[in-house]
């Protein structure tokens, strides 16, 4: 499945979230596909997401959350990032990322908002998702150059 360079990327379950399920099959799926992968585990806060990401030299960060409470545990990463000298890291964010029924589009809407590049709901196509995440880091690659 690997096709292009292997990019680093950073993932990890955010905030409180102690599911570690997803994160497993994330980083078996992400490795398969060429990625190089810092599996933070679970339970993560946002400067550990950071510091991997500055130490690995990371393209992006990758946030799952299935406890619902993302949109908390979220706020502020991206202003974060910048703080810290990673202006141009992608952000993708998936999972159960609120509590209780929104409209997908309305979750979507508020990470962007956030300051993240791309959302998934808890049921994503994995392929689609690690071709955006090449195409979205191939885009960034070409267009510091």
């Amino acid at each position: 499945m690997t096709a292009g360079p292997p990019y680093t990327i950073v993932l990890g379950v955010i905030g409180a979230d102690c599911h570690s399920v997803g994160n497993k099959i994330l980083d078996a799926f992400f490795t398969d596909a060429g990625f190089r992968v810092v599996n933070l585990g679970v339970m993560v806060s946002r400067d550990e997401f950071i510091d991997a990401a500055i130490e690995s030299d990371a393209r992006a960060i990758l946030v799952s959350s299935l406890y619902g409470h993302g949109e908390i545990d979220c706020a502020g990463l991206r202003e974060r990032c910048i703080e810290r000298g990673l202006d141009s890291v992608l952000l993708y964010a998936g999972g159960n990322l609120v509590v209780g029924k929104r409209p997908f589009a309305e979750i979507e809407a508020k990470f962007k908002a956030m300051g993240f590049d791309r959302v998934f709901p808890p049921s994503v196509d994995l392929h689609a998702a690690a071709a955006l995440l090449r195409a979205d880091i191939e885009e960034a690659v070409h267009a510091r150059t």
